[in-house]
């Protein structure tokens, strides 16, 4: 466990290096989420935050051993439920830092782009939860309770980072509205406020903040259900370019005095000549009211006799560039898949309030950054998965780690205490013992140093 006088001390090993790498508390400061009195945030983030490589929810931990020495449930959730914390402003933070320290990894020549989704944030079970909503799973074809999670991201093709996020419930469909206590000044109410706007109006607000933050890439990766005339204009405004699969509906495409469907557009559109036998079709249009796009038709990767349409505002670049660039969209679906499968996004606590799910949402986002931050900087071949479990087996053998350097505090306190030949014997056998130790044992003992 993480002891109250030696917050750093007890974190993965592999983990407390990219905390100091990425200076995650120090961004938690800057974003003012700080406590006058008791358990310092601080703690109570890293206690949080390593919670899940222990495999045990926070009931479970306090009912251990070792539960007399940690806070209490209410210290925890009295930190998770506070309206006041900017975690937006903490997220986006780490986030700009993990970038510039990955860009110095990355070739100038690799692309960079925003990617915005969203994903079901489910509470299946729950009834009280504010601003609980009953939404529609439109690739399940059913209905779920709990929240839309929008999240915009960045990527370069390797490396994934969320920005930011907002989860969205709705005005028609809710089963519980905003709870009338809250201050309307708090960070916390105007996040509830967003979560009732429509996400098209969202999107550019987020992307406002990434930019005045400091990021910059010069597309914007989107799903079928955001590439509308609206949104795209209004992220065009912000000097981006939009690449997106667009959905087979309604929508009329300028061709000189002609506006076609999508289905007439296909037919209207050149065959494209190459090797590679999926690029179908492709043609310069304009997207009402008067956007020029390029549209590239593939073929569908599941039903070989369809084709999938996709979009992009940046006219000058080929087929083969627009299908390459839009192929970096999926790293946001492995974002989702890891978040709710190993980090238990949606599982690990289950408050009533609107500001624990902003809160747990942020510390698990941090978890996955952090995560992907040393998956970057690895020379090994293990995945995102890979790497969390080895997290997790670090952290099963912390209690063995802990007796082991009490073992040698105490025979160098033994070795201050006789005379300076014998003391050196003693540090010299020690070290020599120390020595001859596997690697990975080597990793939780100090160095000793060896008087003359």
């Amino acid at each position: 466990m993480i002891e109250h006088n030696g917050e750093n001390n007890q974190l993965p090993v592999e983990i407390r290096p990219a905390f100091q790498e990425l200076r995650v508390l120090a961004h938690l400061r800057k974003a003012g989420i700080t406590k006058r009195f008791g358990f310092s945030c601080s703690y109570l983030f890293q206690l949080v935050f390593v919670l899940i490589f222990h495999h045990r929810n926070w009931f479970q931990l306090l009912d251990g051993a070792k539960g007399s020495s940690l806070p209490g449930k209410d210290t925890v959730y009295r930190f998770l439920n506070h309206t006041g914390f900017a975690w937006r402003r903490f997220l986006l933070s780490l986030s700009v830092e993990t970038v510039n320290k990955t860009k110095s990894l990355t070739s100038d020549e690799r692309v960079n782009v925003f990617i915005v989704d969203d994903s079901m944030y489910e509470r299946n079970r729950s009834k009280s939860v504010e601003l609980l909503v009953r939404l529609k799973d439109h690739v399940w074809n059913c209905y779920y309770k709990g929240f839309r999670m929008l999240t915009l991201g960045w990527s370069d093709g390797h490396t994934f980072i969320p920005l930011d996020f907002s989860l969205l419930s709705s005005v028609k469909s809710q089963i519980h509205g905003i709870n009338p206590s809250i201050d309307k000044r708090t960070h916390g109410y105007k996040r509830r406020i967003e979560s009732l706007l429509p996400a098209p109006q969202i999107v550019p607000t987020m992307i406002d903040r990434a930019l005045a933050a400091g990021m910059n890439a010069p597309y914007v990766l989107m799903d079928s259900w955001f590439t509308y005339a609206p949104l795209i204009q209004a992220i065009l405004d912000r000097g981006l370019d939009v690449i997106g699969m667009v959905k087979t509906d309604n929508k009329r495409y300028l061709l000189g005095e002609r506006r076609l469907t999508l289905q007439e557009l296909y037919y209207a559109a050149t065959p494209v000549q190459g090797t590679n036998k999926n690029i179908l079709r492709a043609i310069n249009t304009q997207l009402s009211p008067g956007i020029p796009i390029k549209m590239v038709f593939v073929r569908h990767r599941a039903h070989k006799k369809e084709w999938l349409a996709i979009l992009c505002t940046d006219t000058s670049l080929t087929v083969e560039e627009i299908i390459q660039i839009y192929g970096i969209r999926w790293e946001i679906e492995v974002f989702f898949k890891c978040t709710k499968s190993l980090l238990r996004l949606q599982k690990e606590f289950q408050g009533r309030s609107y500001d624990m799910l902003i809160s747990h949402t942020t510390i698990v986002f941090s978890r996955y950054i952090l995560l992907a931050w040393q998956h970057r900087q690895s020379t090994d071949d293990r995945t995102l998965g890979s790497l969390f479990l080895a997290l997790c087996d670090e952290v099963s053998e912390l209690d063995w780690a802990i007796v082991l350097n009490q073992l040698v505090d105490f025979v160098i306190s033994v070795a201050k205490k006789s005379s300076k030949r014998i003391s050196t014997f003693i540090i010299s056998q020690l070290q020599n013992w120390i020595n001859s130790l596997p690697r990975y044992i080597k990793a939780y003992l100090p160095v000793l140093v060896c008087e003359s």
